[in-house]
């Protein structure tokens, strides 16, 4: 028997409305939910999105992955092995910007994915990622 995960939400700064729509709607397929001058929602495969409109982004700190500068905090999706794919290709094909091209990290150890990153028009970071089983998410080595 499956659980059902319940949604979650999140609210983040934009600087460009339209953009944000264009990018959410058009790029990464999501659909717009409720809006109002200044916020849109966005139904991100069943969670809550919620793009504020804001003057200027805050200066966010970054680290290193896989030899890639990347924004510490970030958001993203873990998506089933084949749908990453399907996106991923979907994303190449419409010539997406990369952080971090998609590619498979820890190959052949506990915790291998797929991932990719890249950045929303305001410069949110976003990780879309993938396990073989999701029961992986979780996992760590043993000693």
């Amino acid at each position: 028997m499956t659980q059902e995960i319940p949604p979650f939400h999140l609210a983040f700064p934009v600087t460009d409305l339209e953009a944000t729509r264009h990018f959410f709607v058009e790029v990464l397929g999501c659909r717009v939910g409720r809006e109002h001058g200044r916020w849109i929602d966005f139904d991100f495969q069943g969670h809550q999105l919620t793009a504020h409109l804001c003057e200027q982004m805050p200066n966010l700190p970054t680290n290193r992955v896989d030899g890639k500068r990347v924004p510490v905090m970030h958001f993203g999706l873990v998506l089933d092995w084949e749908q990453w794919q399907a996106m991923a290709a979907s994303l190449q094909a419409a010539g997406a910007k990369f952080l971090l091209p998609p590619h498979i990290r820890f190959r052949g150890q506990v915790g291998e994915q797929a991932t990719l990153f890249l950045r929303d028009p305001s410069g949110n970071g976003i990780e879309l990622k993938a396990f073989r089983s999701h029961q992986q998410l979780f996992a760590r080595e043993i000693s």
